[in-house]
């Protein structure tokens, strides 16, 4: 259900008003980003931050006149450091939530995730059901995420790691220091093939979320990005984005 409301908002705003044509005249818009998160975003090899989000905000900037610049940040304090003006935005998966939006403001959204568990190959096939009954299982999961806040729910507080980022969460699990990580499906995959033989997602679905990107309370640029956001999707570009950085289909 969740889904398909929010993949209607998207559709309502291409055929409204929302979707009329908008131009910033070349303003530069700082966007932040926690490039630790693939395929969403990272930092490719030449130091340059690369992923989805990355491609949907150009993309959107291309049609509404706007010069991106990505600035990396720690997750922990992303919102802290938009409201003090350190950036215009935020486009780092961010999940949209009741409690976000008492501080912030989200576009409409742009993808739907499901949150999923990765384990060591020799768990595999492992129910969810299975894990949270071994009062042994301690997962992990990063600080401050809508996976952090499911994870305590469904294993305690006292069975769960938080990790300052989710490639230092995948480490521990690789080292045994926990058993499974709890994450979204997309980054999951990703994880998953870049540790392919050591790591496989076999618990899925366990929630969805949907994702949106973030502006200060009050921002312009929050209807200049939904406007950019509707002609993305009307047009197919945020299909062939998900198509080309998406392990999995959704």
């Amino acid at each position: 259900m969740l889904r398909h409301r929010a993949l209607s908002w998207i559709l309502a705003l291409a055929l409204t008003g929302s979707a009329l044509a908008v131009d910033l005249g070349g303003q530069v818009v700082t966007i932040g980003t926690d490039p630790t998160y693939p395929p969403f975003q990272s930092v490719a090899a030449d130091g340059s931050i690369v992923g989805f989000d990355v491609d949907l905000v150009n993309e959107i900037c291309e049609r509404i006149g706007c010069v991106p610049a990505f600035q990396a940040t720690a997750w922990d304090g992303i919102f802290a450091a938009l409201a003090a003006g350190e950036f215009d935005m935020v486009a780092s998966g961010v999940s949209i939530t009741a409690e976000r939006a008492l501080v912030v403001e989200f576009s409409a959204p742009y993808h739907i995730v499901t949150q999923a568990i990765a384990v060591r190959v020799e768990d595999a096939g492992v129910s969810f059901d299975e894990l949270v009954a071994d009062a042994r299982t301690v997962v992990g999961a990063q600080t401050g995420t809508t996976n952090a806040y499911f994870a305590e729910d469904a294993f305690g507080r006292e069975r769960l790691n938080l990790y300052d980022t989710f490639a230092q969460a995948v480490q521990a699990l690789l080292n045994g220091d926990v058993r499974g990580v709890v994450i979204d499906e997309v980054p999951a995959d990703a994880f998953a093939a870049q540790y392919a033989g050591l790591l496989v997602v076999d618990i899925r679905g366990l929630g969805e979320d949907p994702l949106g990107l973030v502006f200060q309370m009050g921002s312009e640029l929050v209807d200049a990005f939904d406007a950019g956001l509707a002609m993305v999707a009307a047009d197919g570009t945020l299909d062939a984005l998900k198509a080309k950085w998406f392990v999995a289909a959704d």
